[in-house]
């Protein structure tokens, strides 16, 4: 892959980074959606009727000081986001063309995290697609009660009298 030109300006990075999500989301066959406008707390709406999830859409090229991997912050005018503000993350390492699908639950409170680490605790949710995936799968529906055949209300009829009979 050709390596990608850093846009410098962080909001123009952003809104390309939602535009890449959202290309990604769709190869791996997920309905995504972008809100109008960008006062909401989260940038995506993966999913349908019934099962949507909102998505913050995040990015960096931001090594560690030691070198080994990147730091992505996850704050919103400088303060922490919110619990509700938002389902996932998908934070975009763009030196290593790398997504990360991280649920909000695990970022709550923070302010930054560090992605593409060997020993990081997020490396689990390198190319996760499969959590979006199961948050915005349709669920099976239960299977409607069928009216019992005039057959079969007589057969059981029947069984009933025999039992009846034998006791």
């Amino acid at each position: 892959m050709p390596k990608t030109k850093i846009i410098k300006d962080h909001k123009k990075r952003g809104e390309w980074a939602e535009s890449v999500f959202m290309v990604k989301a769709a190869e791996h066959g997920l309905p995504v959606s972008k809100p109008m406008g960008d006062s909401d707390s989260f940038d995506c709406v993966v999913g349908r009727p019934g099962k949507f999830v909102g998505i913050q859409v995040k990015c960096t090229y931001a090594k560690l000081q030691t070198g080994k991997g990147y730091i992505c912050t996850i704050i919103s005018n400088g303060k922490v986001y919110p619990a509700g503000s938002f389902d996932f993350v998908a934070a975009y390492v763009i030196p290593e063309d790398a997504w990360y699908i991280v649920p909000a639950k695990l970022i709550r409170g923070q302010k930054s995290i560090c992605l593409s680490s060997p020993a990081g605790k997020f490396e689990l949710y390198r190319e996760a697609w499969k959590l979006l995936e199961e948050a915005t799968a349709p669920e099976e529906p239960e299977p409607e009660p069928r009216e019992e055949s005039p057959v079969m209300s007589r057969m059981r009829a029947s069984f009933g009298f025999m039992r009846r009979r034998l006791e």
